[in-house]
């Protein structure tokens, strides 16, 4: 099963801003890995497991998305 997210502006728990490009397949593993690059800095690119990216952590006492989807740009 295919999945997607979708493209655009996402916030981390902790307050930077990252673009979401797209969902890449890992070569080795067949690992569903997000593309995304900083809105800060250098502007680099990473790339982190869609589970994790899509994952909830505990902050504060409290249960939040690790990115939450801010605007499609």
């Amino acid at each position: 099963m295919k999945q997607t997210l979708k493209a655009g502006i996402y916030q981390h728990y902790k307050g930077p801003k990252y673009r979401v490009h797209h969902v890449a397949k890992h070569s080795e593993t067949g690992e569903n890995m997000v593309v995304y690059q900083t809105l800060y800095g250098d502007f680099d690119f990473w790339v982190r497991p869609l589970d994790m990216f899509n994952e909830h952590v505990q902050f504060n006492g409290e249960l939040v998305p690790r990115f939450k989807f801010i605007s499609t740009d």
